[in-house]
C-alpha cells in the first residue's frame, strides 16, 4: 500500500498537492505540521499537511518529501477550517491564506548550498580573480551559501562568477532548509561545585587576592546571591558588581565559574499593584446589559460616545473569561492603539497578556504563536492588530473589536483582501465564543445589522465620570480669508484658542490628513506640475530633506530649483500637509515643543512608544498627526482639537465619504476635554453648511445613519448589495483597455446584476502598470456563493486567453 499526503503550498495557487510518505513518516505526520516539499525543479518549500490518504495523484507522479520540520502540529484545525472560509469567502487561494497567517520565521527559507566537485580536476591557472576566490573558499569549508559568497567577493552580482564555475565543472548545487527562529538564550554564572566547600572558597579568595578584580567580582557574586536567591544572569552580575565581562570569561577560564544558558522569553510584562478599578454606574449597567445580551446573542454591539470608558468594560469582560480559564483576543485597528492598551492591560492581568503584531520581530511573533498554541498562562490575553486573527486559538472565549468602524482592519495587499471585524464573526462562531464590538461611531454595516436584530445594542451615551462632551466650533475659512485673518493655514481663532490653552499649561492635538510639506509644486509661469515617472500621481514635497517624493512606489528627485518644462525659476507649492503644519507652529510659537505624528515619524519599533509617550509625559505642547490620533488615544491634559481643514474629508471619490467624514471628525474631537477641563473642537471648513460637518456639531449619529442608509439603498452600495472588486493591471494600456472590456461583457452577459466598468481609476498608473477597475454589485436575494463560483469560471476563461494571460488580475470581495 501506497502513503500520502496533502499539503498546500505558500503559492497563490488553487489546489493543494499530493507528496509521497514512508509508512513510517505517514503514521508520525500529522495535520497541522510542517513538511519541506521540493517543488518545480529545484525549490524546496515549506508547505502545511492538511491530510492523509492512500489515493495517487491521476495527473502526475507524486514526489517523495524533503524532511519533516515539526514534531508536534503548531496549526489546528479550526485555524485550518477558518482558513479555508476566507480563501472561500474573499476568492484568493488557500495558499495565499497559508502565507499570510504564518509567521515568516516559519517560513522556512530555501538557500541555496554550494559545493566543490569531488574528483574534478580543475587547472587554477585558468580560474579568474573572483572564482579563485570562491574555489579556495571552498577548500577550506565543505559548503558555502549564496550570502557567503557575496561576502567573499564583497559584492551583490555573483551569478554570473559562479555560472562560469558551474560551467567549468568546479561547482555543484543543492536546495537545503534552514530553520529560522531560534530561542533568545540569557547566559548564567554559578560557582564551581567545588567552592561549595567553605576551606576551598577561603583558599580561592587568598589564591585571588593578587587580582583584585576577580577578587572583588567573587564578593559581588556573593552579595548577590544573597539578595536576589535565584540564578545570577551574566548582564545582571556585570551591572551589580561594574566589572567587565571579560573577567567574568577569566573566572569561567579559570574554572571558579561555571556558564550555562536558559531560553528566555523575549517580551516579558510585568503586573503592577495599584490597578485595580469600580466601574461607574453607567460602565456597570452597560458591563450587565452585555452580560445578559451574550445569553440570547454572540454579538454585541457597544455603542459609546467618546470617553465614555469602553476600555474599562472590556476589562471587566476579559476578566470574566480569564477566570473560566478561556483565551480572549483584543483587536485593534492600529499599532498606535496598543502602546497605551498594552499599559492598561499589563497593569490588570500582568504577564498573562501578549501582543502581536508587525513590528515585533520574527522571533518574538513566533514565541507568542507558541504560547497561544500550547494555551499558555503567558498568553490568556492576546492584543493585536488584524494579522493577531490567525493565532492558534484552541480555547477563545470572547474576542473584542475595538474601533469596529476603522478602514484599517481590510486588508488591501497583498491576498488575501480580507476584513478583520469579519472574519471575527466568523472565529468567534467557530469557537462557540462571544464577540463584541465597540466604537463611538459604528459602521453603517454593523448599525444595519443592529436594526435588523443581527447584533444586540448597549448604549453608553454619557462620558466617564459625568465629563461634558467637549464644545463644538466651527471657523467659517471663507470669511477669514476674505477678512484676511489667516495666518498660514491658521485662523486668528484658532491661534487664539491655541494660546489660551498653552497659558493654561494645558496640551492641544492638531489634525491634518495629509503627510509631506504640501501635496504637489507647481510652476506659476506655465502650471506645470513634477510627476511621478512611473505613476500617474504628483510627487509630494518634503521641505525636511528637500525632495520631492512618490508615496506609491518611493521614487524621489531633489527639490528643482527651475521649472522642468518651461525653465522659470517661479514654483510654488500647493496644498499642505503634517510637516507644513510643523514648521508654521515653530513660527508662531517658537517657545513651545511641537511634535508629529504621521507615517514618517513612526517608521521604528517604537516610533509610536515614544511619541505617545514623550506626549503623555507633557514634553510636547502641540501634537499634529493624521489619522493615527483619531483612534482610541486616551490624554487626559488635551483640552484644544483642531482640524485644519474639514474638506478634505469630505471630498473624497467614495460612496462611504461622508460616513467617514463624521466618524474621522467625531473621533478626532474625542481627544479633547477628556477628564475634569472641559474640551474645545474648533473645525475649520469653507462649508459650514454641510450636512455632514452639522451632524458631527451636534454629535448626531442617528441622522447621519438615516441619511447615509437612504442614500445606500437609492445607489445600490452596501449594506443592500455586495461589493466585488475586479482590478486589471499591465505596463501595455491597449492590452489592457482590451482584455478589461472582454472581461466587462463576458461578465455583463453572465451576471444578472448591476456592473460598473472598466473604469480608469483615479490614479490610472501606479509602478509603470496601467489600471482598470470592474465594480459587480451583487444583490442581497441573489445566492453569492453560486456568484462567486460565476466570476470564479469567467476569470478562468480569462486566463485561457493566451493574448491576456499576462494581464494580472486582483480580486477583493467587500471592497469597503
Amino acid at each position: 500500500m501506497q502513503f500520502f499526503i496533502e499539503v498546500v503550498l505558500p503559492l497563490a495557487v488553487n489546489k493543494t498537492f499530493t507528496y509521497q510518505v514512508s509508512e513510517a513518516e505517514f503514521y508520525y505526520v500529522s495535520i497541522g505540521m510542517r513538511v519541506a516539499v521540493p517543488f518545480g525543479k529545484s525549490k524546496v518549500y515549506t508547505s502545511l499537511v492538511i491530510g492523509k490518504h492512500n489515493n495517487p495523484p491521476q495527473l502526475y507522479t507524486a514526489k517523495e518529501i524533503h524532511q519533516i520540520i515539526d514534531e508536534k502540529p503548531i496549526v489546528n484545525e479550526i485555524q485550518l477550517a477558518h482558513w479555508n472560509w476566507i480563501a472561500n469567502y474573499y476568492m484568493c487561494s488557500l495558499g495565499e491564506v497559508f502565507k499570510s497567517a504564518l509567521p515568516s520565521g516559519y517560513m522556512l527559507e530555501s538557500e541555496t548550498i554550494i559545493s566543490s566537485k569531488k574528483d574534478v580536476e580543475i587547472d587554477e591557472n585558468e580560474l579568474k580573480d573572483d572564482e579563485y576566490l570562491i574555489f579556495e573558499a571552498l577548500k577550506l569549508q565543505s559548503s558555502i551559501t549564496v550570502n557567503d559568497v557575496v561576502k567573499i567577493l564583497g559584492k551583490k552580482t555573483i551569478f554570473p562568477v559562479l555560472n562560469k564555475l558551474l560551467e567549468k565543472g568546479a561547482l555543484q548545487l543543492q536546495e537545503e532548509i534552514s530553520e529560522q527562529y531560534k530561542p533568545k538564550q540569557v547566559r548564567y554564572v554559578k560557582l564551581h561545585d567545588e567552592f561549595s566547600n567553605q576551606n576551598n572558597l577561603s583558599l580561592l579568595l587568598e589564591n585571588l587576592s593578587r587580582a583584585k578584580k576577580q577578587r572583588e567580582l567573587v564578593l559581588s557574586f556573593f552579595q548577590l546571591q544573597v539578595k536576589e536567591k535565584k540564578p545570577i544572569s551574566v548582564k545582571q552580575l556585570v551591572e551589580f558588581s561594574g566589572s567587565t565581562s571579560a573577567t567574568i570569561k577569566s573566572l569561567i577560564d579559570k574554572e571558579v565559574f561555571v556558564e550555562y544558558f536558559i531560553n528566555q522569553d523575549r517580551v516579558v510584562f510585568e503586573k503592577e499593584d495599584d490597578s485595580h478599578f469600580t466601574l461607574s454606574e453607567p460602565q456597570q449597567k452597560a458591563f450587565d446589559q452585555i452580560e445578559e445580551s451574550f445569553i440570547e446573542n454572540d454579538i454585541t454591539l457597544l455603542h459609546g460616545v467618546t470617553a465614555s470608558g469602553k476600555t474599562e468594560i472590556y476589562i471587566k469582560l476579559i476578566e470574566e473569561q480569564v477566570k473560566k480559564d478561556k483565551q480572549v483576543l483584543f483587536l485593534l485597528p492600529e499599532i498606535a492603539l496598543t502602546t497605551q492598551l498594552v499599559q492598561r492591560l499589563v497593569a490588570y492581568f500582568g504577564n498573562q497578556v501578549a501582543v502581536f503584531h508587525s513590528k515585533y520581530s520574527n522571533n518574538e511573533r513566533i514565541e507568542v504563536w507558541n504560547q497561544v498554541l500550547e494555551n499558555s498562562e503567558k498568553a490568556k490575553v492576546v492584543i493585536g492588530v488584524r494579522s493577531a486573527l490567525f493565532l492558534p486559538f484552541s480555547n477563545l472565549g470572547l474576542i473584542v473589536v475595538d474601533e469596529e468602524h476603522e478602514q484599517t482592519y481590510k486588508q488591501e495587499a497583498p491576498a488575501p483582501r480580507y476584513h478583520a471585524r469579519d472574519c471575527a464573526v466568523v472565529l468567534a462562531k467557530q469557537h462557540q465564543a462571544k464577540i463584541l464590538l465597540g466604537s463611538a461611531t459604528p459602521s453603517l454595516e454593523t448599525y444595519y445589522n443592529v436594526k435588523t436584530k443581527k447584533y444586540n445594542l448597549v448604549e453608553l451615551t454619557e462620558r466617564f465620570g459625568n465629563v461634558v462632551l467637549p464644545e463644538i466650533k466651527l471657523i467659517d475659512l471663507k470669511d477669514k480669508y476674505f477678512r484676511k485673518r489667516m495666518n498660514g493655514h491658521f485662523s486668528d481663532e484658532l491661534i487664539e484658542g491655541i494660546s489660551t490653552a498653552l497659558e493654561l499649561g494645558e496640551q492641544v492635538i492638531l489634525f491634518q490628513n495629509r503627510r509631506g510639506f504640501s501635496p504637489y509644486v507647481e510652476c506659476i509661469t506655465c502650471g506645470h506640475v513634477p510627476n511621478c515617472p512611473s505613476c500617474d500621481v504628483s510627487l509630494t514635497y518634503y521641505k525636511h530633506k528637500n525632495q520631492l517624493r512618490c508615496h506609491y512606489c518611493g521614487y524621489s528627485i531633489a527639490n528643482p530649483t527651475h521649472c522642468h518644462a518651461c525653465q522659470s525659476v517661479e514654483l510654488t507649492t500647493k496644498g499642505f500637509g503634517t510637516e507644513q503644519i510643523e514648521l508654521e507652529l515653530k513660527t508662531i510659537f517658537p517657545d513651545k515643543n511641537i511634535g508629529r505624528m504621521d507615517q514618517d515619524t513612526t517608521r521604528g519599533k517604537f516610533g509610536y512608544e515614544k511619541i505617545i509617550d514623550s506626549f503623555k509625559n507633557r514634553e510636547v505642547d502641540i501634537l499634529v498627526g493624521t489619522q493615527m490620533l483619531a483612534k482610541g488615544l486616551h490624554f487626559d491634559n488635551v483640552t484644544l482639537v483642531g482640524i485644519l481643514n474639514a474638506d478634505n474629508l469630505l471630498n473624497q471619490p467614495d460612496f462611504r465619504a461622508y460616513e467617514r467624514a463624521f466618524q474621522m471628525m467625531t473621533q478626532v474631537a474625542g481627544r479633547s476635554g477628556r477628564s475634569e477641563k472641559k474640551g474645545l473642537v474648533m473645525i475649520q471648513t469653507y462649508n459650514v453648511f454641510h450636512n455632514t460637518i452639522q451632524q458631527v456639531l451636534s454629535n448626531d449619529y442617528a441622522s447621519m445613519f438615516k441619511e447615509q442608509i437612504y442614500e445606500r439603498q437609492n445607489f445600490k452600495y452596501p449594506p443592500f448589495y455586495k461589493l466585488i472588486k475586479l482590478t486589471l493591471k499591465h505596463r501595455d494600456y491597449d492590452k489592457l483597455k482590451e482584455g478589461s472590456m472582454w472581461l466587462y461583457n463576458v461578465l455583463s452577459q453572465s451576471l444578472p446584476m448591476p456592473i460598473l466598468g472598466p473604469e480608469e481609476p483615479a490614479i490610472s498608473r501606479i509602478r509603470n502598470e496601467y489600471i482598470r477597475t470592474i465594480l459587480i454589485k451583487i444583490p442581497k436575494e441573489k445566492n453569492l456563493s453560486i456568484t462567486k463560483k460565476t466570476i470564479h469560471k469567467i476569470m478562468n476563461s480569462f486566463e485561457a486567453v493566451a493574448f491576456y494571460r499576462a494581464i494580472k488580475v486582483t480580486i477583493n470581495v467587500d471592497n469597503y
